[in-house]
């Protein structure tokens, strides 16, 4: 039987590095999906045979799409695991007081890479990862996993990046969301929420003066994935991680019995209701 296949994004360094790392001493062949080619190359060849570098921009969906049909085809038509844990800060700041205009004297529009990076591309990447885990089982697949990675901010709040706040909440919904469903067919939908823990994101000079009993070591990101690794039903979970340790975190408690109707026993009202609906093209 093939070994399992997994792709990491942002795997060339941090959170994403170490995950390929576990991977791979698992016995999985994994795909290091980075921008950076000198630290995903880098991490690749580290790793060994069981892993290769493909340098991917994950806010392009064409590039998603290749890396994933290339990932499906170097692992002998198969893919088991995903890890779309690929993120950046706001590349320009909501509150900015220096807004430009256009020719037309329209107010351009704010540059929303961050979205594009840390939430849109989660969403494509599962619906790419799918499509391939459903195509896996003759080479001795059929159940996936998928993890993204959101952040404390996606159930506090980071002020000083709104959109990076706003995306990693978008994330944290999406696990809620997608996780119930696709377990149905085998496939779990995971994310965690570290808290700080050092990575390309963090400035060198923010590090020194971080607190060192702030920091939470990128073991404790390994753990929540072997959590995931090692519970077939275990979806739809938002796990924090803080220091050494994971906290398991549910949604708020339904506010009175008409929402919790609307939240879970609704379900069947909305498919006849969209089912009446008539299709149109691009909707």
């Amino acid at each position: 039987m093939s070994k399992p296949v997994g792709i990491v994004t942002g795997a060339g360094s941090g959170i994403g590095l170490a995950v390929a790392t576990h991977l791979v001493s698992k016995g999985y062949k994994v795909v290091i999906a980075e921008m950076n080619a000198a630290t995903g190359s880098a991490a690749a060849e580290s790793l060994g045979p069981d892993a290769k570098f493909i340098q991917t921009d994950v806010s392009s969906y064409l590039a998603q799409a290749r890396l994933f049909k290339e990932a499906y085809e170097w692992g002998g038509n198969r893919l088991d695991f995903c890890h779309a844990n690929a993120g950046i800060d706001d590349r320009q700041y909501l509150y900015d007081q220096n807004e430009e205009l256009d020719e037309a004297g329209l107010v351009k529009p704010l540059n929303t890479k961050s979205m594009q990076v840390n939430l849109e591309a989660v969403i494509q990447g599962l619906w790419l990862f799918k499509y391939y885990v459903r195509r896996s089982k003759e080479a001795g697949g059929g159940k996936g996993k998928f993890v993204a990675t959101s952040s404390a901010a996606g159930l506090y709040m980071m002020t000083t990046n709104p959109q990076y706040t706003s995306s990693k909440y978008g994330v944290v919904g999406l696990t809620r969301a997608a996780g119930p469903v696709f377990v149905k067919e085998g496939i779990t939908v995971n994310c965690i929420c570290p808290g700080f823990i050092p990575t390309n994101l963090c400035p060198p000079h923010v590090l020194e003066l971080w607190p060192k009993e702030h920091i939470t070591p990128l073991s404790t990101a390994t753990k929540a994935i072997d959590a995931f690794l090692g519970d077939d039903t275990m979806t739809g979970q938002t796990v924090e991680l803080s220091l050494d340790q994971l906290y398991f975190r549910q949604m708020p408690e339904w506010a009175n019995d008409s929402q919790k109707w609307i939240g879970t026993e609704s379900l069947a009202f909305w498919e006849e209701a969209y089912a009446k609906v008539p299709q149109k093209a691009g909707y």
